[in-house]
């Protein structure tokens, strides 16, 4: 994805999160390129610490690119993990958009290989086990300075399991990849991360 399009996401991700917390609806224009089906997810931080403010998106490509980012935006407004965003407060957040890759399968025999297999700054996870799912997104362990195995854990623990599920027989790990356009600063200037 050309910067020019990552940067029209991020203001529409902002345009969006703006209406849902004002209660109004915002229309976009965007490049017949978000016609196409992609995974997206949405996060919102606060500004200039960095820390989580909300964070929801879609794995899997089931929907084209522009409605998906809609909905995104306007869910990471409602994270179940913090408080309602108010309109005030997009004001002094930042808006980043991670465009997925489709989740594909990583095959391995023992823990050892999968944790060989995992490139950390370049993998987003999913785990899934016993009906619960947990993803990660590939910026998340270069944050916090994790490394595969540690990624792993947390995983896990995104999941609702315990640290070493990973490691248990019938876990699934899917790896993507992800184009992730981020603001420098509260609707300021948007980067390729």
């Amino acid at each position: 994805m050309e910067l020019a399009d990552g940067t029209a996401a991020v203001k529409a991700a902002r345009r969006y999160a703006e209406a849902e917390t004002k209660r109004e609806t915002a229309e976009v224009s965007l490049s017949d390129g978000f016609s196409e089906k992609k995974g997206v997810f949405v996060t919102i931080s606060e500004y200039p610490s960095g820390d989580l403010r909300g964070c929801i998106g879609y794995p899997e490509p089931i929907l084209p690119l522009k409605d998906a980012l809609k909905l995104s935006a306007a869910a990471a407004c409602h994270d179940p993990r913090f408080n309602d965003l108010t309109f005030v407060e997009t004001k002094t957040c930042t808006f980043e958009v991670t465009v997925l890759t489709v989740p594909q399968k990583i095959q391995y025999g023992s823990p050892e290989e999968l944790v060989s297999k995992i490139e950390v700054g370049r993998d987003g996870l999913i785990l899934s086990y016993k009906g619960r799912r947990g993803l990660l997104l590939p910026q998340v362990p270069v944050e916090y300075g994790w490394d595969a195995e540690e990624f792993l854990k947390h995983l896990s623990m995104k999941a609702g399991f315990y640290p070493g599920t990973w490691k248990e027989s019938g876990v699934t790990i899917e790896a993507f990849s992800g184009e992730i356009f981020t603001e420098t600063s509260p609707g300021g200037e948007v980067e390729r991360k």
